[in-house]
């Protein structure tokens, strides 16, 4: 792990000679919750097909991120766009490899996370993230996205891994009808993420190892973590869904939980510990899992709409 990590590294170190594709200025406008028309359409932008370093000015300070354009990008198109959050103590360009968004045919967003009082990178909603307000970065970050690229309004999508999935909780509650669909992944919901009432049922894909150490699957009441069960339900009756799921296993060792009436659907991985699941070795683990979530979050996004 440790190696792969190094090589991402050097990695990212060459991706910044290119220089950064967007640069901007957010209005301190308050948080944006209602789908925005993009103005971006019919404008030429550089860098398609690569990964270049951006930074945005969002409450007074400089954000980065890790933006990927479509080889065959044209401006005249909309594309969805996918936003993927690291975890805590990871970085955009970790990010980027782990989830493997970047490379296809849509726009992929890496936001970097600010140093928290532990020293560490990390997103509001944890203990120990820094006092930035994330989610005002997130909605100051897809205006400007929307401002300068062809972006497809109802296919805004959030994903994020750990921290950076309890982020996307997070997002669910307050952005719920900016973006399409969320899909946290060992997520970390602690309760400084605020109480959610979301604006609209939301469509949410979740994944948990139940061999999570980190973020335990049985929760952790020490640091207000819910077990995962207690999550799903709370957003089952905020949806409205059937209060019980149907559950399946499509593969050895893997449940899958769908609530009728909604959509809340949940990958439990009996033998995964705190990974973003892949039958790969990845930046996380070197050992595989029995499923792959990045594709199953495409389809899961690919299928929803605002």
């Amino acid at each position: 792990m440790s190696g792969r990590f190094r090589r991402v590294a050097a990695l990212g170190a060459a991706v910044l000679g290119f220089g950064a594709l967007l640069t901007g200025t957010a209005a301190a406008s308050g948080v944006v919750d209602h789908q925005v028309a993009s103005t971006g359409c019919g404008r030429d932008a550089s860098g398609a097909g690569k990964t270049t370093v951006a930074h945005l000015s969002s409450g007074g300070v400089d954000r980065e991120y890790r933006i990927y354009l479509p080889a065959r990008y044209n401006p005249h198109r909309k594309y969805p766009l996918v936003v993927s959050y690291h975890g805590h103590q990871r970085t955009a360009q970790y990010q980027e490899e782990l989830s493997g968004f970047s490379g296809s045919d849509l726009i992929a967003v890496y936001p970097q996370g600010l140093v928290g009082t532990d020293g560490e990178t990390a997103w509001t909603g944890a203990p120990y993230s820094a006092s930035a307000d994330d989610v005002q970065f997130t909605s100051d970050l897809l205006g400007s996205l929307q401002q300068q690229l062809c972006v497809d309004p109802s296919r805004i999508y959030a994903t994020g891994k750990s921290n950076g999935g309890g982020f996307v909780g997070v997002l669910a509650c307050r952005m719920a009808s900016r973006f399409a669909a969320f899909a946290p992944v060992s997520g970390a919901f602690y309760p400084e993420g605020g109480a959610c009432h979301p604006s609209r049922k939301v469509a949410l894909l979740d994944f948990h190892g139940q061999a999570d150490e980190t973020i335990p699957y049985d929760g952790n009441p020490d640091k207000g973590l819910p077990p995962l069960q207690d999550w799903l339900a709370d957003w089952a009756e905020r949806d409205g869904c059937a209060p019980k799921p149907h559950s399946s296993s499509p593969v050895r060792g893997v449940v899958k939980q769908r609530w009728p009436g909604c959509s809340l659907v949940h990958y439990r991985i009996k033998d995964a510990g705190h990974v973003w699941p892949s039958t790969q070795p990845n930046l996380d683990s070197d050992t595989p899992t029995v499923i792959n979530a990045t594709p199953l979050i495409r389809g899961f996004f690919h299928a929803h709409r605002l």
